[in-house]
């Protein structure tokens, strides 16, 4: 269970890192895509500092947002 955790929590942040990289790429605030994507900007930005665990939902409207496909975004 704790190796789990692990894999997730390193799975998630380097998400996010890929996420903020892609979004100051596109010169975009991470409130652009928290609107974009109808949540808000603090969940926004937990997701990007790998605390937030997104729907697979929310992970589509980001790719849409950031006009990304989804294996640009996942680290596996």
């Amino acid at each position: 269970m704790v190796m789990n955790v692990l894999v997730n929590s390193t799975s998630q942040q380097k998400f996010g890192r890929n996420l903020r990289e892609i979004r100051m790429r596109k010169k975009l605030s991470q409130e652009d895509v928290a609107n974009a994507t109808g949540i808000s900007v603090t969940y926004y930005a937990g997701i990007e500092r790998g605390e937030e665990n997104p729907t697979f939902a929310v992970l589509e409207n980001i790719c849409r947002a950031l006009k990304v496909k989804s294996s640009q975004i996942l680290p596996f």
